[in-house]
């Protein structure tokens, strides 16, 4: 009897519990879970229809509880006005939140953000601050950026050796900015000594993963036997790659090889 009166007792201090469990979503979910809950309506999958508005709702339950990854997700969302009003402003403040956590993306996309003047004045100095934050801790998209930083002098002073020290890194994580920009930087000789045949291995490497630009230098390359050995058939094969995407350096090239 004893026995029957406890379950019953412990019965009802579980029913508030379980109905909470069992009428839809927690209330008490936990940030990881309410970042997935909310990528789930993002993505329109694990039983959840698309829908964007509530995507951003869970998203942002899992930012304010200090969630970096669904921070960058909100930001972004923000960003490009997806769930929510598009607002540069409100997408600056997420991604700083994430930064200040040392979250790689959300250092290159506020790198962005002062790069380009989207949601705060823009500032190239700033912009390079956060893009080094992200490169030291490996982000290919922070390196490269970095050292475009470099290249053009923007943030930092004009040195192509720091640029091509910062595309090389990116590149051989088989980052396609990185390979193809490295290749330009052997192939013109900036920061490098100019090696044709390193610029083509680098080119190669970015027209495989559908550059068009490396595509068309690599289609040149192999027209004019610079740092490949000359064949006309390797040309055409990838400047008609090049000029599918709308390359008109392709074209006037592919027009030089037809009436030669």
């Amino acid at each position: 009897m004893k026995l029957k009166y406890y379950l019953i007792i412990l019965l009802l201090l579980l029913l508030p519990t379980l109905a909470l469990a069992y009428s839809g979503h927690s209330k008490t979910l936990s940030a990881k879970t309410e970042k997935t809950l909310g990528l789930d309506y993002y993505y329109g999958r694990n039983g959840e229809k698309q829908n964007y508005s509530k995507a951003m709702y869970w998203i942002k339950k899992s930012a304010v509880q200090g969630n970096a990854r669904a921070q960058v997700d909100l930001g972004y969302a923000y960003y490009l006005g997806e769930g929510v009003k598009q607002n540069y402003s409100r997408a600056v403040y997420w991604f700083r939140k994430a930064a200040e956590q040392k979250n790689a993306n959300a250092q290159v996309l506020l790198g962005y953000a002062y790069n380009f003047g989207h949601g705060v004045a823009q500032n190239y100095s700033k912009a390079v601050y956060w893009f080094r934050k992200a490169a030291i801790q490996g982000d290919a998209g922070g390196q490269v950026d970095l050292g475009y930083a470099y290249y053009f002098g923007h943030g930092v002073v004009q040195n192509y050796s720091m640029a091509a020290y910062w595309f090389k890194k990116a590149a051989a994580q088989g980052n396609l900015s990185g390979q193809f920009s490295l290749a330009n930087s052997y192939y013109f000789g900036h920061g490098v000594k100019r090696n044709y045949s390193k610029a083509v291995y680098w080119f190669k490497k970015a027209a495989a993963q559908g550059n068009a630009g490396a595509q068309a230098i690599l289609g040149i390359a192999y027209y004019l036997g610079r740092g490949v050995k000359q064949n006309y058939s390797k040309a055409v094969y990838w400047l008609k790659k090049a000029a599918a995407q709308g390359s008109v350096e392709a074209e006037t090239f592919l027009n030089k090889i037809k009436h030669r």
